[in-house]
């Protein structure tokens, strides 16, 4: 039999949660955004009224004014769009414990062992989730309806705003499978471009590709992504745990990435940067007691158009920020020339490999430091805990004053999680 999975989208997630804050901004073109000061900050999310005018995410807002020039532009209040995040869930979990997050505005449900409860029909309860949201918390969702994950989310990503729409058995060859391949989960640019190579235009395409093609062009990637295409994804949703406000998962990895609100085009501000993200990265991995033998980072260009990855693998396993950040900056200086002919907007850090602090680890004996420097950031974090992130700062990181008021650790780590979990 099966399943009944609901994937439930709040539409213009962080404009919305401000409208529904300020009644003032109700009906008004909004953008939440960088700091506005700064030329080029970017648009991070957009009002319905304000898409009418043609403003987009990761534009700058000097572009968003020329469209919409009574654009009301407001920075990123990232606590106040967690509780209404937390609000919603509590709403969902009424339903079923099986509630899975995909960042702050999205959620999977399983509903088919508790659908009975509530009627027994998905729609009907897709529509009362919807109007209790509305209701509640003042904002809309749209709710797609399918058999597994990949189904519900194209479902609410077919109709916006305040829609549901339920991709079945009997529709889903003329919606699902008729459908650019675009809209499949995890088809990006890159892999659009390469399936479009091959006459593979839409989902259907996809679904009936070739062994051989997948093999030779994508490997193991090409048969994950045919088996989303054909409705055969078996990813459950994961329980949903009140009291963490999450979903248990085994974690493979930390990162942490950034847009820059302006180019980076010198190695004092790259550095600035740089460090923020290793000291949120390695501060993660102490507060789950690993360490990690991988460091990587991933860069972006001025024009978003390219970017690379570079990792390196350590003698010995670290938590320490001052090992992370300086494997990061050795990794950068090696591959990326900092000048205004070479611009950089976006950098991010990531540790993996990762390994208990609890299990043995034989130290070299040439670096005798590296346990009392862990034992520093240790102390360190305790009084972050108590004082909060930027009580102590490194100077290193105050050298671009764009980023100075930057909690990166906290602000910064509510993007989507990977759909590639264990």
């Amino acid at each position: 039999m099966d399943r009944i999975i609901l994937h439930v989208d709040m539409n213009s997630f962080y404009a919305s949660v401000e409208q529904a804050e300020n009644p003032a901004l109700k009906g008004k073109p909004v953008a939440v955004a960088g700091k506005e000061e700064l030329r080029h900050g970017i648009i991070l999310t957009k009002s319905i009224e304000a898409k009418k005018y043609g403003v987009k995410t990761a534009e700058a807002i000097w572009e968003a004014r020329q469209k919409c020039p009574d654009l009301i532009v407001l920075p990123p209040n990232y606590g106040l769009y967690k509780r209404y995040s937390s609000m919603a869930r509590r709403i969902y979990y009424d339903y079923t414990d099986l509630v899975e997050p995909f960042g702050l505005d999205e959620n999977w449900l399983d509903l088919t062992g508790s659908l009975h409860l509530h009627g027994g029909n998905a729609q009907m309860v897709a529509e009362e989730i919807s109007e209790r949201v509305k209701a509640e918390l003042g904002l809309t969702v749209s709710i797609g309806i399918g058999w597994d994950k990949i189904t519900a989310k194209f479902g609410s990503d077919y109709k916006k705003p305040d829609a549901i729409t339920e991709i079945s058995r009997e529709n889903y060859e003329d919606i699902f499978w008729g459908a650019p391949v675009r809209e499949l989960l995890y088809v990006g640019d890159a892999t659009e471009r390469k399936l479009k190579e091959h006459s593979i235009k839409t989902i259907g395409d996809l679904a009936r590709a070739d062994d051989e093609y997948l093999q030779g062009r994508f490997g193991k990637i090409g048969f994950v992504l045919r088996c989303f295409a054909r409705g055969e994804d078996s990813t459950p949703v994961k329980t949903y745990d009140t009291d963490a406000d999450d979903v248990l998962r085994t974690i493979k990895s930390y990162g942490n990435g950034l847009t820059a609100p302006h180019d980076i085009t010198c190695e004092h501000d790259a550095k600035a940067l740089l460090y923020l993200l290793a000291e949120s990265v390695a501060q993660r991995l102490r507060e789950d007691f690993v360490r990690a033998t991988t460091i990587s980072i991933a860069v972006r260009d001025g024009k978003f158009l390219t970017g690379f990855t570079r990792q390196t693998k350590l003698r010995e396993a670290t938590a320490t920020t001052r090992t992370v950040a300086e494997t990061a900056w050795a990794l950068l200086l090696a591959n990326q020339t900092l000048d205004e002919e070479h611009p950089v907007r976006s950098l991010a850090v990531r540790a993996s490999g990762l390994v208990s602090m609890h299990a043995n680890q034989q130290l070299s004996l040439f670096n005798e430091k590296v346990v009392e420097r862990e034992r520093l950031d240790f102390a360190i974090d305790e009084l972050r805990r108590r004082f909060g992130n930027t009580s102590i700062q490194r100077g290193i990181e105050l050298m671009d004053e764009s980023l100075r008021d930057l909690d990166i650790k906290s602000d910064n780590t509510v993007h989507p999680v990977g759909y590639f979990y264990v």
